[in-house]
């Protein structure tokens, strides 16, 4: 990271935490809100718990995120139980990206490390965590009427179109890592959405056919795993699928324009992809 590059995301370093308030402030509240009210959902709450443990565990024990990182994991984990509890949960889509989030990181690192580009060996922070799940966790306490604090939604946000913007949400998250982390490897010199002009790899906003390629194949598997737990119709998978990729590219865009300028850093730029995602859905499913 060049000396420019750790300024800016100094000076920035307000929206990553930011972003934290945004996301674990509600998910936080909602879960204590659920324990002290509604004392017959506290099984399943001990069992949303015990799974968001479990999983904060295993990233901590992989190196794959900080401890205050595999905390937050764990939260958001819990609420993505708590709003599908049982075998069809949305779990079962999260452990798939974060399979495929776990092998595309160290895919290719020696490379990586070679351009100057590898994730750092502690793992992801808090806020990077957080810009990827913070949106699936906040559908997913909309979903679940004990967890909202909104007396009463609209019609259109009933249980199945936010389930599909949750699983858009993750789908985005799992295409914009895979993109990123395979494209840097695998697909040459990327060049920029903007202006289409050859860049280095690791620009922000950069893209790459190949890059591209796995982003889309990612959200396909988060989709198709998805489907098996909640059985998302054909049309359903599409729907999720093109609003992952319509996010992934606003985080193509939003990197080329508003990170390069500084305006933005990356954890801002991530969780903004995984909202569009989520919208994008919403929006077709409700058309």
């Amino acid at each position: 990271m060049t000396h420019e590059s750790q300024s800016r995301t100094s000076v920035l370093r307000w929206q990553s935490r930011l972003l934290l308030g945004l996301a674990l402030v509600p998910v936080s509240i909602a879960i204590a809100f659920e324990y002290v009210f509604f004392a017959s959902a506290r099984p399943i709450l001990l069992q949303a718990l015990a799974f968001g443990t479990l999983l904060a565990w295993l990233v901590r024990m992989s190196r794959a995120a900080t401890l205050g990182a595999s905390f937050s994991g764990g939260l958001f984990t819990a609420a993505l139980y708590l709003a599908t509890p049982g075998w069809r949960t949305a779990l079962w889509p999260l452990v798939a990206l974060l399979i495929l989030t776990f092998a595309a990181t160290r895919f290719g690192r020696a490379r990586k490390e070679q351009l100057g580009i590898a994730e750092a060996r502690h793992g992801r922070n808090a806020a990077q965590v957080t810009a990827n799940l913070g949106v699936a966790a906040l559908a997913a306490i909309a979903i679940r009427p004990s967890l909202t604090f909104i007396p009463t939604l609209p019609a259109i946000l009933n249980s199945q179109t936010l389930r599909l913007a949750l699983i858009a949400a993750l789908a985005e998250a799992a295409a914009d890592t895979l993109s990123s982390e395979l494209g840097e490897v695998l697909g040459g010199e990327p060049f920029l959405l903007t202006t289409l002009r050859r860049v280095p790899a690791g620009t922000d906003g950069a893209i790459s056919f190949a890059g591209t390629f796995a982003g889309v194949s990612a959200a396909l598997i988060v989709a198709a795993v998805a489907s098996f737990a909640f059985g998302f119709s054909f049309v359903q998978v599409i729907q999720v699928v093109t609003a992952a990729v319509a996010g992934l590219f606003v985080d193509s865009w939003l990197g080329a324009v508003l990170e390069r300028r500084g305006w933005l850093n990356n954890d801002a730029v991530n969780f903004l992809s995984t909202l569009s995602a989520a919208l994008f859905a919403l929006a077709l499913a409700v058309r």
